[in-house]
C-alpha cells in the first residue's frame, strides 16, 4: 500500500480518535458536574436549581449527552430555547429570571449568531448546558402555574389552586428526542386564544415603547376640565392623544386651551378605553392618559400572570363572566357574547372576590336578608336615630326560625338569634330578581332600585355583590323558555313573596379582576385598578427569582 495513503489513513484515525476523546471528555465533564451535585459537593447550578433530581435523572438516562449544545455551539433546541427565554418578556415575565444575563455573559462572540458560544472552556460549556436546562424547567413552571403564588399575594383570589399537569422529566425527554421547544411552550399557554392575543398586544407595546420619544411626567388634574377651559396639563395630555393616534397634529394659538379639536379626539379615546365619551377630562381620564407605553406593558404583564393562575375550565361552554375592573357582565355561549350588561361591584372596603361557582336558580321578588355586619354598622345606628326606620324601609325582624316578630320587642344590639330583612318590592335593595350561584362568600348577582348608578364611570359602589343592569333581559335569556315571556317575568318580579325558579342546568359564573386584555381584533384594553391590586403583583413579578446568576 502506498505510504502516502497509509499516512492519510493514520491522520484520519488520529483525528477521529481525537474527536471521540474530545466529545467523551465533554460528557465526562458534565457527568462530573452532576455527580458532584448528587454527592453534596459544591455545584452552583445544581445546588441552586429547584429541579436537581429531574436534571440528574434526565442526563443520567441519556448518558450525559448534551441537549442544548452541539459541536461546541448551541444545538437547534438550544437556539429555540434561547429565543423563548428572550421572548418571555411578551408573557410579562422577566427573561433574567431564566438566567438570560448569565447565558449572554458566557457568549464569546455575542455579535456573531453562529459563533456566540464557541471557544468556551469545558467548565463553561457544562455551566451553559445546565443553565439552559434549569431555565427551561423554570420557564415551563411559570407558564403553567405563574411565577407568583396568588395565595401569598391576593387575599381576594378565591379560585381553587391550579393543579400542575406537567411531568417535567417527560417534557425534557421530548426536547431530547427532537420535539420543538416552541411547540412545547405554546402548549402551556393558558386560555390559549386570550393569552396569545395578550402576547401579541404586549409585543406591539414593546415596539411602541422602542419608538417612544415623549416625556411622561405626571400631568396633574384635580376636578374636571371641560372644553373651552384652560389648564396647564392640556399640552401634555394633547401630545398623548396624538401619540396614541386619537388626534392628528395641528396648529393652535393657545396650547393650554382645551379646544374643540382636542375634545373630539378625547371622545374617541374615552370610547376606545371603556369610558363614558363625554369629552370631559376628569381624574379617571387623566390617570389613563398619564400611562406611558412602559406603564401599559407592566399592566399587561400583571394580567398575563392572572391568566396563568386560572384553573383549567371549558371556555367553550355556556358561562357567565364578570370582570370587576371593567364593571361588565358577559353571558357567553361557545365564547360568543350572547348578552352583555353593565354591573356595579363592591366598594374598596367591600371588595368583590374573584372565584367561580355554578348558577343554579333565580329568585324573583326576593327578600333581602341583611348581613350581620350591615345590620350592626348601618341598620342599628339608623334605628337609634329614627324608631320608624325599619317600617319606612319596608324591613322586618325575623327569628332564627324565620318567624316575623315585632321590632319593638327586640334589642338587636344585644339579643342574638334575630335578623333584619327587607320585604319584596320596588325599594328592595336587591331589586326585583337575584341570580344565585351558592358560594361561601355570600356573593350573588341581583337587580337594584338605584338604576341611575349605572351611568357612573366608577361603579365600585356595592357591599360586595354584583348589581346588574337590565336584569329582566338576563333572566329571560337564562330561563330560555317560551313559558317565561316578558309578561311572565314581569309578573314574577312584582309579587309580595319570593318566587324561586330552578334552572334546568348549572351555568358556571366566573368573576375576574382584569385590568388588561386583548380582544379578537388584537386591540389592547386597559381599565382602572379600582382595588389597587396591581402594584403588589407587579412588585412580585419584577422581583428577582433566583440569586444563581449573581453568584
Amino acid at each position: 500500500m502506498n505510504k502516502k495513503i497509509i499516512l492519510s489513513i493514520a491522520v484520519v484515525v488520529v483525528l477521529a480518535l481525537g474527536l471521540i476523546w474530545f466529545f467523551s471528555q465533554r460528557r465526562t465533564d458534565l457527568k462530573d458536574e452532576l455527580q458532584a451535585a448528587i454527592n453534596g459537593e459544591k455545584s452552583e447550578v445544581m445546588t441552586q436549581s429547584e429541579y436537581p433530581q429531574i436534571l440528574q435523572e434526565f442526563y443520567e438516562a441519556r448518558e450525559y449527552v448534551e441537549v442544548w449544545l452541539f459541536n461546541g455551539s448551541l444545538s437547534k433546541s438550544g437556539k429555540e430555547l434561547l429565543d423563548q427565554l428572550e421572548n418571555s418578556k411578551y408573557d410579562g415575565l422577566q427573561p433574567d429570571d431564566y438566567h438570560l444575563a448569565e447565558i449572554h455573559a458566557l457568549s464569546s462572540n455575542p455579535e456573531k449568531e453562529n459563533k456566540r458560544f464557541r471557544n468556551l472552556s469545558s467548565e463553561e460549556k457544562v455551566r451553559l448546558e445546565l443553565l439552559l436546562s434549569d431555565a427551561f424547567l423554570s420557564l415551563v413552571h411559570d407558564l403553567e402555574n405563574g411565577k407568583v403564588d396568588p395565595s401569598t399575594l391576593d387575599p381576594e383570589w378565591k379560585f381553587e389552586k391550579k393543579e400542575s399537569e406537567i411531568d417535567y422529566l417527560t417534557m425534557l425527554n421530548e426536547v431530547g428526542n427532537g420535539k420543538s421547544v416552541e411547540k412545547i411552550v405554546e402548549q402551556l399557554y393558558p386560555l390559549s386564544e386570550l393569552y396569545v392575543q395578550g402576547r401579541e398586544a404586549i409585543k406591539e407595546l414593546y415596539q411602541i415603547h422602542k419608538n417612544d420619544t415623549l416625556t411622561w411626567e405626571f400631568a396633574h388634574v384635580e376636578g374636571a376640565i371641560k372644553v373651552g377651559e384652560e389648564h396647564a396639563a392640556i399640552p401634555a395630555l394633547r401630545k398623548r392623544l396624538i401619540f396614541w393616534d386619537f388626534l392628528n397634529s395641528y396648529d393652535m394659538e393657545n396650547p393650554d386651551l382645551f379646544d374643540s379639536t382636542m375634545f373630539a379626539g378625547l371622545q374617541k379615546y374615552q370610547k376606545a378605553n371603556g369610558m363614558n365619551p363625554d369629552g370631559v377630562i376628569g381624574s379617571l381620564v387623566a390617570e389613563s392618559l398619564n400611562k406611558s407605553p412602559q406603564d401599559l406593558i407592566d399592566i399587561a404583564a400583571i394580567n398575563m400572570e392572572r391568566l396563568r393562575w386560572m384553573p383549567k375550565m371549558d371556555w367553550e361552554q355556556e358561562m357567565v363572566v364578570v370582570n370587576i375592573a371593567n364593571y361588565q357582565l358577559d353571558y357567553l355561549i361557545k365564547k360568543d357574547t350572547a348578552f352583555t350588561a353593565k354591573v356595579i361591584v363592591g366598594k374598596e372596603y367591600s371588595e368583590s372576590p374573584t372565584f367561580t361557582a355554578p348558577m343554579s336558580y333565580l329568585v324573583f321578588s326576593p327578600y333581602w336578608n341583611i348581613p350581620e355586619s350591615i345590620t350592626k354598622d348601618e341598620i342599628i345606628p339608623s334605628i337609634s336615630k329614627n324608631p320608624n326606620y325599619l317600617e319606612q324601609k319596608n324591613m322586618e325582624v325575623v327569628s332564627s326560625s324565620g318567624e316575623v316578630v315585632r321590632a319593638s320587642k327586640v334589642n338587636l344590639s344585644k339579643e342574638e338569634g334575630y335578623r333584619v330583612r327587607q320585604k319584596p318590592g320596588g325599594d328592595n335593595s336587591l331589586g326585583l330578581v337575584k341570580f344565585m350561584f351558592p358560594n361561601e362568600y355570600n356573593i350573588y348577582i341581583h337587580d337594584t332600585p338605584a338604576r341611575s348608578l349605572f351611568e357612573k364611570e366608577n361603579r365600585a359602589l356595592s357591599h360586595g355583590c354584583i348589581r346588574i343592569q337590565n336584569p329582566e333581559q338576563f333572566a329571560q335569556i337564562l330561563l330560555d323558555s317560551k313559558e317565561w315571556d316578558d309578561d311572565k317575568i314581569q309578573e314574577a318580579m312584582h309579587q309580595d313573596k319570593e318566587k324561586v325558579v330552578e334552572l334546568d342546568r348549572k351555568i358556571p359564573v366566573v368573576i375576574l379582576y382584569m385590568t388588561f386584555w386583548a380582544d379578537k381584533d388584537g386591540k389592547a384594553n386597559f381599565r382602572s385598578d379600582v382595588y389597587d391590586r396591581d402594584q403588589a403583583l407587579l412588585k412580585a413579578l419584577r422581583s428577582a427569582k433566583s440569586s444563581l446568576d449573581k453568584a
